[in-house]
């Protein structure tokens, strides 16, 4: 039996679309039918090179680390306590750690030394059916308005900015009388404008972004300010903030782009005693004072993708209606043409492939 697959041969090449076997799985391994592939930054900077130094790929490789769909197939050693039936529908925490270390005993596997990540060398979501250890999937009652194209961004762009938020407030940073930024308002920073309401205690939220389109999505997704930041520099940015809230700063940020640009102009704006969490991952270094940091006690919080427990957290709130979807539905066939908008900045919301 053949499949479809958009896999990746070499470094800034495009994804060669294939047709190849059905993977086998193994007896602790689940065959899912990819029902939704999210096509993230990421996804792009794995092509362009920018993971280079730090992964070692064997091509060909195939993308796609956002993952939704049916179980197909369900290996002979799966414990029954896992729930799992052919044709249930899932969605796959993609961060699969040694289970020895530290982190993996504190069930964060995404930070695991030794770990995969599918999409990273372990085949993804760019390929109709992928093998899936038992323990990595979570089984997502079907409803009308619950379809792989909403799910599969949720185990990246919707979880990663809310591990970033939790981390927020247990910094104490949020809260009545407080203001938190969104930087960045791409597929990430749609999810984070929601969840800066939602945990953000009745904080003002203001949305920043250089692209009014985006901003206007923030506004639909709940911010309650907006500021284009094109062309601005930083004191013009602080205005636009005392014009919007009555004050020129903020005691959070959320920063979801992670250019040196907007990491610096995050810290530009930080009230004293505020704190940023990155999640965003454009650039390659920071470059920020370092006086204003240490004298106004700043808090800098690095936090990545986020693990299995607040991947259940995101669902929930997906199931319970509290999450808005900005997704665009894409073609297999057109996959190559959607990396290509997406590094450059043209896909709002979360562009997702499907096989239908």
């Amino acid at each position: 039996m053949k499949m479809r697959a958009a896999r990746m041969y070499g470094y800034k090449e495009p994804l060669r679309l294939e047709e190849i076997p059905v993977p086998g799985f193994g007896p602790e391994e689940v065959l899912i039918k990819v029902g939704g592939a999210g096509v993230c930054r990421s996804d792009f900077q794995m092509i362009d090179g920018y993971f280079a130094d730090s992964l070692t790929l064997e091509f060909p490789v195939t993308p796609g680390h956002e993952i939704a769909g049916w179980v197909d197939g369900i290996g002979a050693e799966v414990p029954k306590s896992a729930g799992l039936a052919e044709g249930d529908q899932v969605v796959v925490e993609s961060c699969w750690g040694d289970g020895v270390c530290r982190q993996c005993h504190d069930g964060n596997e995404q930070l695991c030394g030794h770990g995969q990540w599918a999409g990273f060398g372990p085949p993804g979501g760019y390929q109709e059916y992928v093998p899936v250890h038992y323990r990595h999937l979570i089984r997502v009652p079907a409803h009308d308005d619950v379809l792989p194209e909403n799910l599969a961004p949720l185990t990246d762009a919707g979880l990663t900015p809310y591990r970033g938020l939790k981390k927020l407030r247990s910094a104490g940073v949020l809260g009545s009388g407080r203001t938190v930024a969104v930087m960045g308002v791409g597929g990430l920073g749609v999810y984070a404008t929601q969840y800066a309401k939602l945990l953000g205690g009745g904080a003002t939220v203001v949305a920043f972004a250089r692209n009014d389109g985006k901003l206007a999505v923030a506004r639909e997704n709940g911010a309650d300010h907006t500021i284009n930041t094109r062309g601005k520099t930083a004191d013009e940015v602080r205005a636009a903030l005392e014009s919007s809230t009555g004050r020129p700063d903020v005691d959070a940020v959320i920063e979801c782009a992670g250019s040196e640009e907007s990491i610096r102009m995050a810290f530009d704006v930080l009230a004293i005693e505020g704190a940023v969490a990155s999640v965003g991952l454009i650039g390659n270094r920071i470059n920020i004072p370092l006086f204003p940091f240490v004298a106004k006690e700043f808090s800098y919080f690095g936090s990545f993708w986020g693990n299995y427990n607040d991947l259940t957290e995101v669902l929930a709130l997906a199931e319970a209606g509290r999450i808005r979807h900005t997704v665009t539905p894409v073609r297999f066939d057109d996959i190559n043409d959607t990396v290509d908008a997406l590094a450059r900045g043209d896909i709002i919301g979360r562009a997702v492939m499907v096989y239908n």
